[in-house]
């Protein structure tokens, strides 16, 4: 359950970050990456708290766009702060739901 209020809150990050300039431009693709793909993270992983345990496997395409989207020149332009922040985030978003995606459900 900690897995996917972690990437609930990493997805509300790239939400915010999208928005800081010294990591993204406005109006570029990496600010719509960034929202699109935070705001999809985000909305995942709140259901998957809730029991909906293979939602967690649609967070680690998140996790894996993300990494393949740091190097993606028209996606990064040429800041190197959305490379990484996409980079680290996509990293911790895949494991963290991949963590969450092969626990073990709990038995009362």
């Amino acid at each position: 359950m900690w897995a996917n209020w972690l990437n609930f809150i990493l997805g509300i990050w790239l939400v915010i970050a999208g928005f800081i300039p010294s990591i993204t431009t406005s109006k570029t693709a990496s600010l719509w990456n960034d929202l699109i793909v935070g705001i999809l993270v985000l909305i995942f992983a709140f259901v998957a708290i809730s029991a909906k345990k293979a939602l967690c496997w649609i967070n680690v395409i998140m996790g894996i766009w993300l990494i393949i989207a740091a190097f993606i020149p028209g996606i990064v332009a040429k800041k190197t702060g959305n490379l990484w922040n996409d980079l680290i985030s996509g990293i911790i978003i895949l494991a963290v739901a991949l963590i969450a995606a092969l626990q073990k459900p709990k038995t009362a």
